[in-house]
Order: structure tokens, then C-alpha cells, then sequence
């Protein structure tokens, strides 16, 4: 996919938006994948096999994050651990969106695209997926509960309409509005 990117959707974008110089065209940063496990709260293994998961999908060992304030009504103290996250960049990133368009994407129920709405005003995409069995690493028979989670593709589109040329380039299916 980085070759492709490098050969044919970087060209592309230079005549689509109109740059004069190849570094002005928009390429990816990073992508982040962020889960968050409520029941953690309760019990804290439940962790454990989250972050498990995220580094099965994403072949990048993840992070466990913690609260940053404590909310009572949650049970929720300073400092638990509420979640995981991984950072891919370079090949593990390429790698982890190739198999999210090509196959991941595809096995979400009812699926119509992408909305364009998950746009941030600087040429980053946001968007949620709230199953993790979607993805072909997860053993399905291993799963306890179904867990959702965020992925957040980076870019260095200085725009909304930079950033959704490169991903539509590079084959991310966005709902038509």
C-alpha cells in the first residue's frame, strides 16, 4: 500500500489539488487505536485481555491508559487502568490499513461507508468501530465481550478536503452524503 501511495495517489493528488511541489502533498502521520474497557472498573483482569486483543489486531505490543481524574459515580479512582492504545506508524501502519480496508471494513454489519463527518478541521479521521471481532486476528471462540474502539488516522493535510482526498485515494470508503 506505501508503494502505491508513493507511485500512483501522491501523483494523483498533485494534479487533484493543484501543488506545485511534492511535499505539499498530504501523506500519513500515524494512526492510533484507542479502546476503553468500563468493565475494568470492576475487574481489573478484564484488562489484561483487552490490551491482548488490541496487540493481536495490531501486531504492536499496547498501552494500558489510566484515569486522569477520579468520578464517584462511576467507582472510578485517579490512576486505574481504563483502558489501552497503540501508536502504528510507518510498515505497521501501512500495514494495519490495508487490512482494515480490504478486510476488516467489509465484515461490518449493515455497512454503508464511512461518514465524512469524523473530519477534525486539520485533515485528520476519526471514526469508531464497535466490534472487535471484525478484524480476521481475533479468534472469535476467545472472545468473553465485545468491545469497541477508536481509530484515529493522522495526516499532514492541512484540511479537512486534503485529508479526504488521501484517504479516498488511498481507498477508504466514505458514505456518500
Amino acid at each position: 500500500m506505501h508503494e502505491k501511495y508513493k507511485n500512483e495517489v501522491s501523483v494523483m493528488l498533485m494534479k487533484q489539488l493543484g501543488l506545485k511541489n511534492v511535499m505539499q502533498v498530504p501523506r500519513l502521520k500515524k494512526i492510533v487505536i484507542n479502546s476503553c474497557v468500563n468493565e475494568a472498573v470492576r475487574n481489573p483482569k478484564v484488562m489484561t485481555l483487552a490490551a491482548d486483543e488490541l496487540t493481536t489486531i495490531t501486531g504492536q505490543k499496547s498501552v494500558v491508559t489510566k484515569a486522569k481524574k477520579a468520578i464517584s459515580n462511576f467507582k472510578l479512582r485517579e490512576g486505574m487502568a481504563i483502558g489501552t492504545m497503540v501508536t502504528l506508524r510507518k510498515d505497521k501502519m501501512w500495514s494495519f490499513l490495508e487490512r482494515l480496508i480490504h478486510l476488516s471494513l467489509p465484515r461490518v454489519r449493515d455497512f454503508r461507508g464511512l461518514s465524512p463527518k469524523g473530519f477534525d478541521g486539520r485533515g485528520n479521521y476519526n471514526m469508531g468501530v464497535k466490534e472487535q471481532i471484525i478484524f480476521p486476528e481475533v479468534d472469535y471462540d476467545r472472545v468473553e465481550s465485545v468491545r469497541g474502539m477508536n481509530i484515529t488516522i493522522c495526516t499532514t493535510g492541512k484540511s479537512d478536503n486534503e485529508g479526504r482526498a488521501l484517504l479516498e485515494a488511498l481507498g477508504l470508503p466514505f458514505r456518500k452524503k
